[in-house]
């Protein structure tokens, strides 16, 4: 593990001489020196600690479920949360489930051991994607077991490489990997890894919880009214790119009987005015609305944060961002409402959005035509339509549960 020691060395190195330059690397920083000062002022000696790991907000998001399902049921445990990434840590910090919240130190030896003297966790949880080598070993050393969930694995990672012999050993350490599908299940076999369970994802739970915390938003409701009236149909584009919005406005402009609730994933100035450069028909943002004018309007621009979940409940429709990029966003926020979901080509990497086109509930397209295409036929046949949005909520439906099962797992008796 030199390489690995001198690369988690070399990391912290090049972090600290660009924290004063960059903003992210500084919150980083600054957030570092304060860790043990929390764990010190916090932790309390004579009570039993679960600590849960996300890297940034998403994988909070994925651990949530399990977080919240251990303050109900085992009232006895605290828990300790950490993040690896200011976008996750800066949002969270103050998260009500977690009794102590910190960033986790760089894996240096040193660190770890300093860290874990002072929380001496009763167990250790990682979620998604968290294999920090020195923290699994010392815990180990500790008779603590240490668990991952949620995880997902793919042949083109270093543990199935010829030189991942040393991330092979780690994954022995685990004391149960609970992974989403059973072909991570054959990849780890195939390695010799056998301390693994199919539990699912997590997501599932959190966006059911989403669903019941559901806001009611008395604009969008505003703005649908007239639509359900005139038997329109509501699109819900959310978490939107220039290349999803090139196909998305297009077809809007020219489709009468179809209104449109889009959420930009960026909301600054100079992309609110292009996303209006390119609508022709009646708009206005979120911000500017005035309830009992909603009648007047078309597209509905949400420029805002913390609304999309709840509003997908209010669309027959939903296309999701980021399948012309790096990839596409959450699509069970959007198919919990039985709605159908449709993304961009870039979903190979997200085993929800394949096992949901293959429940019937979610659709793929590649350009202006495809979509054009899918659309017309959910507006023209409305049994497809409904056909389409069931299978999707049932597909989310299906797959909820995941956080009891991993509490099983964990086996925290009674407390």
């Amino acid at each position: 593990m030199v390489l690995y020691n001198f690369a988690i060395y070399l990391y912290a190195f090049i972090i600290r001489i660009i924290s004063p330059f960059h903003k992210k690397a500084k919150k980083m920083i600054t957030g570092h020196k304060k860790t043990y000062s929390i764990l010190r002022e916090k932790v309390d000696p004579n009570a039993r600690y679960i600590w849960f790991h996300a890297a940034s907000l998403g994988e909070f998001e994925q651990g949530r479920p399990i977080i919240e399902a251990i303050k109900q049921n085992h009232p006895g445990y605290k828990i300790l949360l950490t993040f690896f990434s200011p976008s996750g840590y800066e949002i969270r910090k103050n998260y009500p489930m977690a009794d102590i919240v910190c960033y986790l130190p760089f894996d240096k030896k040193r660190n770890v051991k300093k860290f874990l003297k002072l929380i001496q966790p009763e167990k250790a949880v990682f979620i998604k994607y968290e294999f920090w080598y020195n923290f699994v070993n010392q815990l180990n050393k500790r008779d603590i077991p240490v668990y991952i969930v949620s995880a997902i694995f793919r042949e083109s990672q270093i543990f199935f490489r010829w030189y991942g012999k040393d991330m092979r050993r780690l994954l022995k350490k685990y004391k149960s990997i609970c992974v989403q599908d059973e072909n991570s299940v054959k990849l780890l076999n195939n390695i010799g890894v056998t301390n693994t369970v199919v539990c699912g994802d997590t997501r599932f739970d959190r966006v059911g919880d989403i669903q019941k915390q559901a806001k009611q938003l008395n604009i969008i409701e505003s703005f649908v009214r007239k639509a359900t009236s005139e038997n329109e149909q509501t699109l819900v584009a959310g978490s939107t790119w220039p290349k999803d919005e090139d196909i998305l406005i297009p077809f809007f402009n020219s489709t009468p009987s179809l209104k449109l609730i889009i959420a930009p994933h960026e909301v600054d100035e100079a992309h609110l005015k292009y996303l209006e450069g390119l609508l022709q028909r009646p708009h206005i943002r979120y911000s500017k609305t005035i309830p009992e004018m909603m009648g007047d309007y078309d597209c509905l621009i949400i420029d805002n944060f913390g609304l999309l979940s709840s509003i997908y409940g209010y669309g027959q429709i939903a296309y999701i961002g980021g399948g012309f990029g790096a990839g596409i966003h959450n699509v069970l926020e959007a198919a919990v409402y039985d709605i159908p979901v449709i993304f961009g080509p870039n979903f190979k990497k997200f085993l929800e959005a394949q096992q949901l086109i293959e429940q019937g509930g979610g659709y793929s397209i590649s350009d202006y035509q495809a979509f054009r295409g899918l659309m017309d036929e959910f507006l023209h046949y409305d049994d497809i339509l409904k056909a389409a949005g069931a299978h999707a909520g049932n597909y989310v439906r299906s797959n909820m549960g995941v956080a009891h099962r991993v509490i099983d797992i964990l086996d925290l008796g009674t407390v």
